[in-house]
């Protein structure tokens, strides 16, 4: 008898599944500007995602190979999981390291990327079948609006060139696509063996990106070892893992909302760990964020 699809996911309740799985996605996806932040200065972006990539995938088929984890059935599933592996990793993070390394402001960024949960909504329609009341489209506007308004001071674009502002497009695109890709054909996806296919697949994209267009030189410095620790394990391993988890048992426009919650938090560490300021305003933006993805998530 094969495993069910859900083998690699702990026999978690519901309510619990719901309680802790989404708050603890958010904070963990909001600390991952730290990595690019560590990693950025000391390697071009393309080499960065691809040491990044190829350590995740061989961990994973380790793990999947010492567990006797099931892998995919045939073929066609396993390129289903390569192509959400080069959507999802692939040309969302080689967009989004490439404008950051262009030096595009991050309130730019974030902005742009506040894009990707309308864009999801938007297409869940007619491509999953999925229907939002007008409650939620007014919570997904409120949450949009909450974010431009955490942002505000961050927001320089007379420091934002055309193709960086392009290159946020291009990463939101690929995350938009491949969250709706990965809602539709990865149900049955086994978390151990589908990582490592996925992100094999994203390696092996940004591989042929770094030999073609950098040099592949990286400064083993202590702050690039701890970017990159940190986006292999935080990021990849743990966030990207629950992102999984949570369009697999919810609505995909959803879970996506849950990204209003993204750039609200990012501000909280900055405050607490980086000295950053935090005004009033953008407290306003924070809780008009909240209500938004409230709107939008509750029952």
């Amino acid at each position: 008898m094969n495993p069910s699809p859900s083998a690699d996911i702990s026999p978690v309740s519901r309510g619990a599944w719901v309680a802790w799985v989404p708050m603890l996605f958010v904070v963990l996806w909001s600390t991952g500007y730290m990595g690019a932040l560590y990693g950025l200065p000391h390697a071009e972006p393309f080499t960065f995602l691809f040491v990044r990539f190829a350590i995740v995938a061989i961990l994973m088929a380790a793990v999947t190979l010492a567990t006797g984890a099931p892998w995919p059935a045939d073929r066609g599933e396993a390129g289903r999981l390569a192509m959400t592996g080069v959507l999802i990793h692939g040309v969302t993070f080689m967009g989004l390291f490439s404008a950051l390394a262009r030096g595009l402001p991050s309130g730019v960024i974030a902005l742009v990327m506040g894009l990707q949960p309308l864009l999801t909504a938007l297409a869940a329609g007619p491509l999953l079948g999925e229907r939002m009341k007008a409650r939620q489209w007014f919570g997904m506007v409120a949450g949009f609006a909450g974010v431009a308004v955490v942002i505000t001071d961050k927001l320089d674009f007379g420091g934002a060139d055309l193709a960086g502002i392009a290159l946020a497009g291009v990463a939101v695109t690929g995350f938009t696509a491949g969250t709706l890709y990965q809602k539709r054909h990865g149900a049955t996806m086994r978390l151990r063996s589908g990582h490592t296919i996925q992100f094999a697949a994203a390696a092996l994209l940004t591989g042929a990106f770094s030999l073609a267009f950098e040099t592949g030189v990286i400064r083993w410095t202590g702050e690039f070892v701890f970017g990159l620790a940190w986006l292999v394990v935080v990021l990849s391993l743990g966030a990207v893992s629950l992102l999984y988890v949570m369009l697999r048992h919810g609505q995909a426009s959803k879970v996506v909302s849950l990204f209003y919650l993204v750039p609200p938090v990012t501000a909280l560490i900055g405050f607490v760990l980086f000295d950053e300021t935090l005004g009033a305003l953008a407290l306003a933006g924070m809780a008009v964020s909240v209500f938004g993805v409230a709107l939008v998530t509750r029952q």
